[in-house]
Order: structure tokens, then C-alpha cells, then sequence
């Protein structure tokens, strides 16, 4: 059996806003640059540590709370367990005594202003090999100011981490190997005739990949699976009942709650007239829940990266939808959902990108559309050639989008953005599971496509908030 590099569990990882790159990967490497420390024996000598962030990170780190996220990984926290109610405590703490009291146990003199800076002006740290424009350079010094040790990370997307010079994205740079697989599955095309030729479903490859992978049975990947859907669930819920503005100066106002209520308001009204139903509320709903969850993820709290936070609200959105608006859905059909889904986001992750400072907004809005749209069409009983073929739609008209955040934040255009690649994954979906005479753009053309679409894109395009949307409206 070949080796495979990406897990179900790599892509929805639970985890905090409001960037899976900019928040959770600067986290993850800061907690595993203190650990490193720690196992080489390096604490004793350690007074100082400087952390140096580049390209998008430096550009848009203060909007997407890079400074926070290192802050809190230096004492140890990680995305998936950090309460975020407790986070701006810890920081104020922090900041208030000029002291960091590092996960080895030990406390140093901390300074943002000559401890944590955004190299704004170079895209790359020096002397890096990787090239991936989210960049960061941790340094450990000692009482005289000399380097101790030094180590550079590259923040790959949806929360996964590279360490300097290696090559391939996982989400703790010290993590497992990659583990063999019965379906090593390279591209679209092979995951199909692979499906083909032993007569199972995407989503049944999957879970024997999920199982081999984690050495884990298929009622243990089901349950974790189920443990991520309830996170969604309660994301949803919590966006659809918080009210106010959120954070960061935009004043944007959250708007999920106030939606919600004027559809109820609607579905009472029509409820004793057919003339006064709205055929299109289910439509409005998908909406709803894919702000909801990006109004939670902009005021930094608890979401599952779908592939990325930028892009956390299309699957929970689109599984919504299937769970409230089809007629006789059931929990098997949420796995086919969940796994099918992994199964395209996994295509994209090793084939192209889901980093939005790399690709563009295609490469996570795009991405998550194309994993809904497949992931619907599963929980629907579509054939695997329907689920590809949903899947290329739900790239191929997202194909271009440029990642241009107004005031560095997740929060305009990323909302609404999400909302309409929700309704666009359910008409993918549709489009495909409607089709009988095939389809002449293939899914692993697309992906390709994708890619160098994005290599091609002016780096100002792409989460920098250098041009676009991000320059020509002002900030108020």
C-alpha cells in the first residue's frame, strides 16, 4: 500500500477565528517552536524570543490577529482547545507585564514592539527555502542578546504548518508520518477508476482510507466525524443568535441574527396562504447559516476549518441545507457528506492549494464550494461520475477570485462571500445530479486550472489587502 499525506481530520480541524492561516497556523508554530526548545534542552539559557512575520502575514497579521495567535501559542494554547473567552485575558496579561510565561514553564521578558515584528516591506525570510508567502522567523536569544536557536515556519493554509525545508503540509511540523493507504488516489480521475474498479462509493474509499490512516475503526471515524458536525451545528447556532457589531473598527454589523428573524417572520406570515410562500426561502436559509458561522469566525470564536476559516461557512451551510430541506436525510447520509467532501478538499490540498495568501479566495471559497457541491451530491445518492462532476462546477465558476479583505479583516467581502458560494455549491450540486450527457471540462483540469490561475495573480491580490476591494473603499 502507498503512502498518503492528507486526513478527513486534516482539513476540518476545530479550531479558533479568524484565519486559519493567519491565526491558527502562527499558533501552531509558536506553541511547536517552544516545544522544540524545550526537547533540545534549549530553555535554561533562554531570556528572548523574536518572532518576525512576512509577506501576507506582516501585510494583514493585525486584522487577522496573527499578533494574538503567537502571543498565545508561545504559553501553549492551540486552536483546538484555547477557550476563546479566555483569550483576551491572556493577552491583556501578557501586555501588561512585559513577561510571557513560555508552555516549558518558564517565564521571558516580552516586548511587542522588539519582540513581534511585521516585516511589512520583505515577502520572504531570509535565507528560507519555501516559498510560501506566509512566513515566520522565531528566534531565541539569550541574556546577552546572542542566537540560541532559529527556525523558520511556513503558515501552508487551513491551519497546517511547514517547518523550513520540508516539503508536503501537516498541521504540527514534529507530527506523524504519513501513513499507507488501500486508495493512494493522486488525482480525480485515478480516485474514480480505483472507485470503479472495486465497486464502491467515493465516500466507502474514503472511510477505508480514514480508517487506515488513523488506525482507527469506521465507527470511530464516524464519531469524530459526528464531533466536527456538532461543532458546526453550535457555531451556527451561537452566529444566528449573537447580535452587535464586530470587532476590528469596520463596524460591520452582524447581520445572520436579524436575517433569520424576518425569514421565520416570512414563513409564519405564508404558513395560512400558499400565494404568500417563498419558494426560494430554503435558498435564503443556506445563506443565513454560511454568515453565521463567518460572523462568529471574524469575532474569533470557535469554527472547523472548511478547508480554512476564511472559508469555514459553505459546509456547514450546504449540510443544513440537506439536513432541514431534503425530504428523508438521515446521519448516513451526513458521512457521505463529510467524507465524500474530504475526498475533493484532499485532491485540491495535494494538487493545487487552499491558502488564499497562495491562490486567491479560489483557492478557499472556490475549494469549499467544490467540496459542498460534491459532498451534497453524495448525501443525495449521486453517482461518483454526478459527485465529480458537481465538484468541477463548483471550481470552475469560482475560477479567478481574488482574497482582498477590506482593513486586513475577515470580514468584507469573506462573509457575504461565503453566503454565495453556499447557494452556488447547491445549484453545482443540482446542475451535475441533472446532467445525463457528461461533461467536457474535467475536475483535475480544473484543479490544474486553479492553480495556475493563482501562480499567475499579482501577489496584491492575494491577502494582502494591497489592491482590489481592500484599496479602493474607505475604511469608516
Amino acid at each position: 500500500m502507498r503512502a498518503v499525506k492528507t486526513s478527513l481530520f486534516d482539513l476540518y480541524k476545530i479550531g479558533v477565528g479568524p484565519s486559519s492561516s493567519h491565526t491558527m497556523g502562527p499558533m501552531i508554530a509558536a506553541r511547536e517552536f517552544v516545544a522544540r526548545l524545550g526537547r533540545e534542552g534549549r530553555l535554561a539559557r533562554l531570556a528572548r524570543i523574536q518572532v518576525e512575520l512576512y509577506g501576507s502575514l506582516a501585510l494583514t497579521g493585525i486584522g487577522h490577529g496573527s499578533d494574538r495567535a503567537v502571543i498565545l501559542g508561545l504559553q501553549g494554547e492551540e486552536p483546538s482547545t484555547v477557550d476563546p473567552a479566555s483569550m483576551a485575558q491572556k493577552l491583556a496579561a501578557v501586555r501588561e507585564s512585559k513577561k510571557i510565561p513560555l508552555s516549558g514553564g518558564c517565564a521571558i521578558g516580552f516586548s511587542e514592539d522588539r519582540d513581534l515584528l511585521f516585516r511589512r516591506g520583505e515577502m520572504y525570510p531570509p535565507g528560507a527555502k519555501g516559498r510560501h508567502p506566509n512566513g515566520l522567523r522565531f528566534s531565541a536569544c539569550d541574556a546577552q542578546g546572542a542566537i540560541l536557536f532559529r527556525e523558520t515556519y511556513f503558515s501552508v493554509g487551513g491551519g497546517s504548518i511547514v517547518r523550513d525545508g520540508e516539503s508536503g503540509d501537516r498541521q504540527s511540523a514534529a507530527g506523524p508520518a504519513p501513513r499507507p493507504v488501500p486508495y493512494p488516489f493522486g488525482s480525480a480521475a485515478e480516485l474514480l477508476e480505483m472507485a470503479a474498479r472495486d465497486g464502491l462509493a467515493i465516500w466507502e474509499l474514503m472511510l477505508r482510507n480514514e480508517c487506515a490512516l488513523g488506525n482507527r475503526d469506521g465507527n470511530e471515524v464516524s464519531q469524530g466525524i459526528l464531533r466536527i458536525w456538532e461543532t458546526m451545528r453550535q457555531c451556527v447556532a451561537r452566529g444566528i443568535a449573537a447580535e452587535g457589531i464586530l470587532p476590528g473598527g469596520l463596524n460591520v454589523r452582524r447581520r445572520a441574527p436579524g436575517l433569520a428573524r424576518r425569514l421565520r417572520e416570512r414563513a409564519a406570515a405564508g404558513a395560512a396562504s400558499l400565494e404568500r410562500q417563498d419558494p426560494l426561502a430554503p435558498l435564503d436559509w443556506v445563506s443565513v447559516y454560511a454568515m453565521a458561522v463567518n460572523e462568529e469566525n471574524a469575532a474569533g470564536g470557535r469554527v472547523v476549518t472548511a478547508p480554512t476559516n476564511g472559508a469555514a461557512g459553505l459546509i456547514p451551510a450546504v449540510a443544513h441545507y440537506y439536513c432541514h430541506c431534503v425530504p428523508g436525510v438521515d446521519e448516513a447520509g451526513l458521512l457521505r457528506f463529510f467524507l465524500t467532501s474530504a475526498a475533493i478538499g484532499i485532491l485540491y490540498k495535494e494538487n493545487a492549494s487552499i491558502s488564499g495568501a497562495e491562490v486567491g479566495c479560489q483557492g478557499e471559497v472556490g475549494v469549499a464550494c467544490s467540496m459542498a457541491a460534491a459532498g451534497l451530491a453524495a448525501a443525495l445518492r449521486a453517482t461518483n461520475a454526478q459527485i465529480e462532476h458537481a465538484a468541477e462546477i463548483g471550481m470552475e465558476h469560482n475560477l479567478g477570485m481574488t482574497c482582498d479583505p477590506i482593513g486586513g479583516l475577515v470580514q468584507i467581502p469573506c462573509i457575504e462571500r461565503n453566503a454565495m458560494g453556499a447557494v452556488k455549491a447547491v445549484h453545482a450540486c443540482r446542475m451535475a445530479m441533472d446532467e445525463t450527457e457528461g461533461h467536457k471540462v474535467s475536475l483535475d483540469q480544473v484543479i490544474r486550472t486553479m492553480y495556475e490561475t493563482g501562480m499567475d495573480m499579482q501577489s496584491r491580490y492575494k491577502e494582502t489587502a494591497l489592491a482590489g476591494l481592500a484599496l479602493n473603499v474607505i475604511e469608516c
